[in-house]
């Protein structure tokens, strides 16, 4: 976060600047490193912690491990990162980060001092990099690990572009119908002095109806998709909204499987390199739903009490058929990062190829509702005027 800093210079001038820092008492050190004397120091108005990273972590990583693939070590590698960098809060991240490394810290204290950029997960694979000195494989693992994720997820994204654009243009579609068009032929039809079909009386009476109320019903539709909106984001924070789509048929077990594969994924990284499963556990409890973290929990006391992995997990509700198969196999190889994250590629096609059909389903049908709808108002304007044609034949 930001600082306002009322500063006095020894030639007793006095300055203010504006610093980026952790909390008050970094944001003091930095000042007095430029030999400045600190007055006065407050948080910058507006400003708050965790909103709008200045580091991408796949782009840092990507960078950091070209530079120490082609032999820089790390402090050389943060320096040459600085000297290219423009963005005045990425240059403070790495000034503090070199700070940190030229007073001894090592490289993964460093990174958790900074917990709104670097989240435990990864500081925890670069402090068991520090164990085996091979930094490079685990930023390897790492990139690749996001990567995958990311690509899930763009998958699912994508997925849900093309019903919401579909849905928006209907919706606008059927709102202008009933808002502009029909309340026009309603007014052709009362001059007319014929008796209309009850159901197009119903539409033209709603017709009326939005045009004499539309200031107030385009505010109570603003409204409601607000409240929607803060709704949907309250449960995304309490996890309300994976415990709704798990009770969904057909959606909720998809869910599952796709919680399942981020499980084994971030699992299977960090086993291969080199933590323990019951320290991966706790790295990645803060990552997954409440339901599952009470399955890790449970499966994480289970596991120090001796059991096996693939025991634990099928204890706790967090395998199926096929990924309880193969974590067997890795007990019995010995090779149980790799075959977790065999495991997580198998849910990712499973997971693809049904947002594939759901696609290739749902999107015709969504279609067809819209035109029904559109069609049915088209229809009942219509009506009348078919009538009157058929009593004039």
């Amino acid at each position: 976060m930001q600082f306002d800093v009322r500063t006095l210079s020894p030639e007793m001038v006095i300055g203010q600047v504006v610093v980026d820092g952790r909390d008050e008492a970094d944001a003091r050190r930095q000042v007095e490193a430029r030999g400045l004397f600190v007055s006065a120091i407050h948080p910058v108005r507006g400003a708050r912690r965790g909103k709008g990273k200045t580091l991408s972590l796949v782009l840092f990583s990507q960078e950091l491990l070209a530079l120490l693939t082609a032999g820089l070590g790390v402090v050389e590698a943060l320096e040459a990162l600085l000297e290219k960098e423009a963005a005045p809060a990425t240059r403070t991240v790495l000034g503090r980060m070199l700070a940190g490394l030229r007073e001894g810290q090592r490289f993964s204290t460093v990174l958790a001092d900074q917990p709104d950029l670097f989240p435990p997960l990864y500081v925890g694979i670069v402090k068991a990099a520090e164990g085996t000195s091979d930094l490079p494989r685990s930023l390897s693992r790492f990139i690749d690990y996001q990567q995958r994720i990311d690509t899930v997820r763009a998958k699912i994204v994508s997925a849900a572009i093309y019903p919401s654009i579909l849905l928006l243009v209907g919706g606008g579609v059927s709102l202008f119908l009933i808002a502009y068009v029909v309340p026009r032929f309603a007014e052709v039809y009362q001059g007319a002095g014929r008796d209309l079909p009850w159901m197009s009386k119903l539409m033209l009476g709603w017709g009326q109806f939005a045009a004499e109320h539309t200031a107030g019903l385009l505010g109570g539709l603003a409204v409601a998709l607000a409240a929607l909106v803060l709704g949907i984001r309250r449960l995304m924070g309490n996890g309300g909204l994976a415990r709704l789509m798990a009770r969904l048929p057909g959606i909720g077990e998809r869910v599952r499987i796709y919680e399942l594969s981020r499980l084994y994924l971030t699992l299977g990284m960090l086993s291969e390199g080199g933590i323990t499963i019951v320290h991966a556990i706790e790295t990645v409890q803060g990552m997954v739903s409440p339901t599952v973290r009470a399955g890790l929990q449970a499966a994480r006391l289970e596991i120090e009490a001796g059991l096996p992995l693939s025991t634990a997990f099928e204890a706790n509700g967090l395998t199926t058929p096929i990924s309880l198969r193969m974590l067997r196999v890795g007990e019995r190889t010995g090779d149980m990062g790799p075959m977790l994250t065999q495991s997580a590629a198998f849910y990712d096609g499973e997971i693809t190829r049904w947002i594939d059909r759901f696609t290739r389903t749902f999107e015709p049908l969504l279609m067809a509702c819209i035109g029904l709808v559109v069609g049915a108002i088209v229809v009942l304007l219509y009506m009348p005027i078919f009538d009157l044609a058929g009593d004039m034949s």
